[in-house]
C-alpha cells in the first residue's frame, strides 16, 4: 500500500521493548531459578526480605570411617562438611541483589562422568549483614540427593530465606558431585550429617549469624537420600533389615545400628528442636529401610512430595507406603502425576543442554512430562504453606486442606485452570 512505513522486526523489538520495559527485561534477561511462572500459585512469591549468602565450613570429629573400616572395629576420622546458608540480610538500596553460584555436572569425574564447571545467578548478596531488627527467624536445613550439592535446590532455599527463614543446605561429603563414593557412606552418614549441623547452626553463638537462628523451631527438607535422612532424624527408625543389609555391604560393620527403630538409644535422639519434615521423593522403602514399626516412630507433621511414575524411590510400594505407614504423624503427600523421581532440584541449567554431552545431565534436573520451573513453583507454595504452619503458627488452612475431588475445581491459591495434574492427599495421626 502507498506510503505504508515497513517497519523491520529490529524495529518492532525495540518498539515493544519500549512500551513494557520491565517485564520484557525480565524475560530475556533476568529470569532466574525459582523466579515465578505467569500462573505460579500464589505462595511461590518472594517473601519480603531481600536476602544474603555465605558459606560455612565445619568438621565432624571423630566420625566412623566406614570406607575404611573392614568389619569389626571401625576406624575413625574428622569428617568435612561444607554448607550454604541463605538469611534474611541489611542490604542498602542500590545494591546490586546478585549472586553467581558455583557448580559441576558430571559425577566424581575420575571413574564416571567427567566434571565440567558451570555458573548460575541466584537473587542473594555474598557476605552480606544479617538482618537483626526483626529478632529470630526460624531454621530450615536442607538435604540434598546422591548426587548432588548444597546448590542442587536455590530455587527453594533463596525462597524461603525471602520469607524469614535461616535456610543451611549442606554438601554431604562422599555423596557430591565432586567427590561421590560408595553408596554406604551415604546409608549411614546422611542421617548424621543433619542432626549435627543443626547442633553446629545452634552453636554459633559468637558467629554474626548466631543472633537471628531460631534453633528451637527447625524444619528439615531432604530430597531422594535427603528424604532418606530427614525421615530418620524425623523418628522413623530404619529397620532391622537395613542395618543387616547396611552390614552385607560393609563386611560386617553395625555402624548404622544406633539409626535403627528397635534401638532404644536411638528413640531418645529424637531431636525436640525439629518441629515439620518435607520429604521429597524419599528412597529406601522399595528396598527394605524401613518397617510398619520404624514407621511408627515418626511423629513430627511431615510433608510428603512424589512423582506417581518415580523409578528411584517407586511410589506405591515406595513413597506412597511411607507416607500410608507413618500412621502417628499428621501428614500430606503432594503427587505430580506422570513425573518421575526429580520434583525437586532446580531446572536443568543451560550447561546441560550443550550437544554431544551425556544425556544424565540433563536428565539430573529434569522431569521428562513436567516443566521443572512449575514443579519448583508449586514445591514453594506448599512447602511455604507447610512450613509456615508449623514453624511460625501461621494458618494457612486453605491451601493445605484441598477437597478429595481436588480437580473438580480450581485450588485455593492456583489461578484459573492451572491446578490439573495434582493430588494432594491428608491424614492425622493416631498420636
Amino acid at each position: 500500500m502507498k506510503g505504508r512505513k515497513n517497519y523491520s522486526l529490529p524495529f518492532l523489538v525495540i518498539f515493544i521493548l519500549m512500551l513494557c520495559p520491565g517485564s520484557a527485561i525480565i524475560a530475556q534477561q533476568d529470569f532466574l531459578y525459582g523466579d515465578p511462572l505467569p500462573d505460579a500459585p500464589e505462595l511461590s512469591a518472594r517473601g519480603e526480605h531481600t536476602i544474603g549468602v555465605r558459606t560455612l565450613k565445619f568438621v565432624h570429629k571423630d566420625q566412623i570411617d566406614i570406607l575404611n573400616s573392614k568389619g569389626g572395629e571401625d576406624p575413625l576420622y574428622d569428617r568435612p562438611l561444607t554448607v550454604e546458608v541463605w538469611y534474611p540480610a541489611e542490604v542498602a538500596s542500590n545494591t546490586d541483589i546478585s549472586v553467581t553460584y558455583k557448580e559441576v555436572m558430571g559425577t566424581r569425574g575420575d571413574t564416571l562422568r567427567p566434571l565440567i564447571p558451570f555458573t548460575f545467578k541466584g537473587r542473594a548478596v555474598r557476605d552480606a549483614k544479617p538482618k537483626t531488627s526483626n529478632g529470630k527467624f526460624p531454621l530450615v536445613i536442607v538435604s540434598h540427593g546422591y548426587v548432588g550439592s548444597r546448590y542442587l535446590m536455590t530455587y527453594l532455599t533463596e525462597n524461603l530465606a525471602s520469607k524469614g527463614y535461616v535456610v543451611v543446605a549442606i554438601d554431604h561429603t562422599d555423596s557430591t558431585f565432586r567427590d561421590a563414593n560408595a553408596f554406604y557412606s551415604t546409608l549411614l552418614n546422611r542421617a548424621k550429617d543433619i542432626k549435627f549441623v543443626l547442633n553446629e547452626m545452634e552453636g554459633l553463638a559468637n558467629h554474626p549469624l548466631g543472633k537471628i537462628i531460631d534453633v528451637d523451631h527447625t524444619g528439615i527438607v531432604g530430597y531422594s537420600m535427603g528424604g532418606y535422612g530427614v525421615l530418620n532424624v524425623g523418628g522413623a527408625g530404619y529397620s532391622d533389615a537395613a542395618a543387616g543389609f547396611f552390614g552385607q555391604m560393609t563386611g560386617g560393620s553395625t555402624a548404622i545400628n544406633s539409626l535403627i527403630a528397635s534401638n532404644p538409644s536411638y528413640q531418645k535422639s529424637i531431636d525436640p528442636r525439629v518441629k515439620a519434615v518435607v520429604a521429597l521423593a524419599p528412597w529406601g522403602m522399595e528396598r527394605g529401610v524401613w518397617d510398619a514399626e520404624g514407621l511408627k516412630g515418626l511423629k513430627k507433621p511431615t510433608l510428603f512430595v512424589a512423582g506417581s511414575q518415580d523409578d528411584i524411590s517407586g511410589y506405591e510400594d515406595g513413597i506412597k507406603a511411607i507416607y500410608e505407614g507413618a500412621v502417628n504423624a499428621d501428614r500430606y503427600l503432594l503427587t505430580y502425576r506422570n513425573a518421575r523421581h526429580n520434583v525437586a532440584p532446580n531446572p536443568p541449567p543451560a550447561a546441560s543442554l550443550a550437544p554431544g554431552l551425556n544425556i544424565n545431565e540433563y536428565y539430573r534436573y529434569a522431569d521428562s512430562t513436567w516443566d521443572q520451573r512449575k514443579i519448583n513453583n508449586v514445591n514453594q507454595h506448599f512447602i511455604t504453606a507447610f512450613l509456615g504452619t508449623h514453624l511460625k503458627g501461621q494458618d494457612n488452612s486453605k491451601f493445605l486442606y484441598i477437597p478429595e475431588n481436588s480437580n473438580a475445581a480450581d485450588w485455593p491459591g492456583f489461578k484459573p485452570r492451572s491446578s490439573t495434574g495434582m493430588e494432594l492427599l491428608k491424614a492425622k495421626g493416631l498420636k
